[in-house]
């Protein structure tokens, strides 16, 4: 359900309904009120009457108006200097959670290592109150730490726990901390990609922008609740920003987001605003195996970018970890969704016991309203292992925001595995490079691509008939001017009852990439998704 947004301090909103303290109690209803009365009811303090959108979009507009104060790190030397594996035994007693025996349960994450910045937590339960930092509520695992010293320190972020695998457990299934990010799971998934709430001047030679959420707002939840509501003020040198999440775990978890965002007078400095963006990690696939000793065929958190464009095409582009960095990007209008999706469901596909990849959540990113026309971009950076995310998608209006004007935007976004947004044509199973058997050495380059039916019943009748003796789809392939397509077929997958097309190519300057494209058709209907690839430089 949308939020309701407040206009004025008095106008009616979803919270207004919940009880609330002090004076507004002895109303007896909002009929008989004089218009004196109203008035004094106007006046009151905030932490009295409901808490809204409303009220961080205020903060955001005022912080905008001001100067950015950069924020300063003040941790002691012995968590500032924790390796990151004794970081992460520090752990939140489970008895000193927020909201024991409610469906959701609250627990903050311990300052330290990269995570030197805390944040402000609030609840909201009729009034406003500041959740504070206790050290007494953590277990420091052996950390040689003096929790007395540690009070005047606040939490770099916090988990949520929900009871979303086993009605007797309540696992973590919402985690923030760091910067603007945040990432979320489903049923029987494990962390992956993540989710940010803003990404600006991605890949610039200038250095990345990282804005920060400085506080938060929490909803207490009721007895029985399925949704948790925050709220989130986010801040940088070039904007600050107002976020509202419907948070509600399930087999797809979903997050109804809506921000409104205002920039700084520097923001025509800036190189781009990236909005709704994900992060995740690629470091090895079918498509380019990193050999050496590792014995794993696969390793990612994501294997390609999906976009479902505004005029209904869908594109599939596998990621890849470049020698270089690497941006691309995919211009639409009012696109209908993108994300970043982990298609290799199978343990074969990675072999490794302790990560499980294939339990990685695909997400998916599905706009509300009409985002105009802009382009998803997509940006990968070159990763020597797979102990960094190089790997980000956004999306770029072509209309640049303007100073001190408010950005609207809403989307949902769901941590997907077993039931992911698809295509409903055939789609893109795998792409692998090599020519399978030895040629003369012309420096040709083989690629593989397996289409499979996807969920379509039609899609999977026609791949099916094609073991009779049908016709067989043809592929429409497109390359641009630094490759030379030498050759091209579809024949039948008959493990799969889909199809795979061969190509062998050229890439005419090895220092430049290589853009391709291929769909398959049955004469001028498309019967899969459109295959985009980029070859990168040698």
């Amino acid at each position: 359900m949308p939020a309701v947004s407040r206009a004025a301090p008095c106008a009616v909103s979803r919270a207004a309904s919940r009880p609330v303290s002090g004076y507004a109690r002895c109303t007896l209803s909002l009929l008989s009120l004089s218009y004196a009365a109203l008035a004094c009811l106007c006046m009151l303090p905030a932490e009295v009457r409901a808490f809204g959108f409303a009220d961080v979009a205020a903060k955001a507009k005022a912080l905008a108006a001001s100067a950015f104060q950069a924020p300063s790190a003040d941790l002691p030397k012995e968590l500032r200097d924790l390796a990151y594996e004794r970081y992460r035994t520090i752990r939140y007693r489970p008895e000193a959670r927020q909201w024991r025996g409610l469906p959701f349960e609250l627990a903050f994450f311990h300052p330290g290592w990269h995570f030197d910045l805390p944040v402000k937590i609030n609840e909201v339960a009729g009034g406003v109150r500041e959740l504070k930092f206790d050290p007494q509520a953590f277990d420091y695992a052996g950390v040689k730490v003096d929790p007395a010293q540690l009070r005047k320190l606040g939490p770099a972020g916090f988990q949520i726990l929900f009871p979303i695998n086993s009605a007797k457990v309540k696992d973590e299934v919402l985690a923030v901390l760091g910067a603007s990010y945040f990432r979320a799971l489903g049923r029987e998934q494990r962390y992956g990609a993540s989710a940010r709430g803003l990404a600006l001047d991605v890949a610039a030679q200038t250095g990345e922008e990282f804005p920060r959420f400085v506080e938060f707002w929490l909803e207490r939840p009721a007895a029985g609740a399925r949704e948790l509501i925050f709220y989130a003020l986010l801040d940088s040198k070039s904007a600050a920003g107002a976020y509202r999440f419907v948070f509600t775990p399930g087999v797809s978890t979903s997050m109804d987001v809506k921000a409104q965002l205002y920039f700084r007078d520097g923001v025509s400095k800036l190189g781009k605003v990236g909005l709704a963006p994900l992060t995740s990690m690629f470091f090895s696939g079918e498509n380019q195996r990193q050999g050496g000793d590792d014995y794993r065929p696969e390793v990612h958190d994501s294997d390609g970018l999906s976009v479902h464009a505004g005029n209904d095409e869908w594109i599939w582009r596998p990621l890849v970890n470049p020698k270089r960095l690497l941006v691309t990007s995919f211009s639409t209008t009012d696109p209908r969704g993108f994300g970043l999706m982990q298609r290799d469901r199978s343990f074969g596909d990675y072999q490794d016991l302790e990560q499980r990849f294939e339990l990685r959540p695909s997400v998916w990113v599905q706009p509300k309203g009409k985002w105009g026309a802009g382009r998803i971009e997509l940006v990968q950076i070159p990763a020597p292992d797979e102990t960094n995310d190089n790997v980000v998608a956004y999306w770029v209006r072509d209309k640049a925001p303007a100073s001190g004007k408010p950005l609207d935007l809403e989307y949902r976004l769901l941590w997907e595995k077993e039931r992911e947004t698809r295509p409903p044509l055939a789609e893109v199973q795998q792409t692998r490079r090599g020519r399978g058997f030895p040629r003369g050495a012309d420096n040709s380059i083989g690629l593989a691509i397996d289409f499979d039916g996807g969920p379509k019943a039609e899609a999977k009748a026609e791949a099916s008939a094609k073991s009779e003796g049908e016709k067989l789809p043809t592929a429409q392939v497109w390359s641009d001017a630094n490759g030379q397509i030498l050759e091209q077929a579809v024949v039948p997958n008959a493990a799969t009852g889909g199809w795979r097309l061969h190509l062998r190519l050229k890439q005419v300057d090895e220092a430049k990439p290589v853009e391709l494209r291929a769909t398959l058709r049955d004469g001028a209907r498309p019967v899969s998704e459109t295959w985009s690839y980029i070859l990168p430089p040698l």
